[in-house]
């Protein structure tokens, strides 16, 4: 049973480190692309986001749109 519980335990912060990373990734392609001072912002409403695969679609997303509104945009209509 300990096992099962350490393999619990142990997947649940593999999982923290991958969201916790995909978290980084964007944040760092929007302020490569978009310096803005509504980063702050950006970063506090993404730090909320625990969802790997939508982490992943926001981070290919950030690379491709147009401007920091159409990502903002794009962030708002999900919620």
């Amino acid at each position: 049973m300990d096992l099962i519980r350490e393999s619990s335990i142990a997947q649940h912060l593999v999982q923290q480190g991958i969201g916790q990373g995909g978290r980084e990734f964007l944040l760092d392609v929007l302020a490569l692309r978009f310096q803005s001072e509504e980063m702050h912002q950006l970063a506090a409403h993404i730090g909320a986001i625990d969802d790997v695969q939508r982490l992943k679609q926001l981070h290919r997303a950030a690379i491709q749109v147009p401007s920091l509104e159409a990502f903002t945009n794009l962030l708002d209509a999900d919620e």
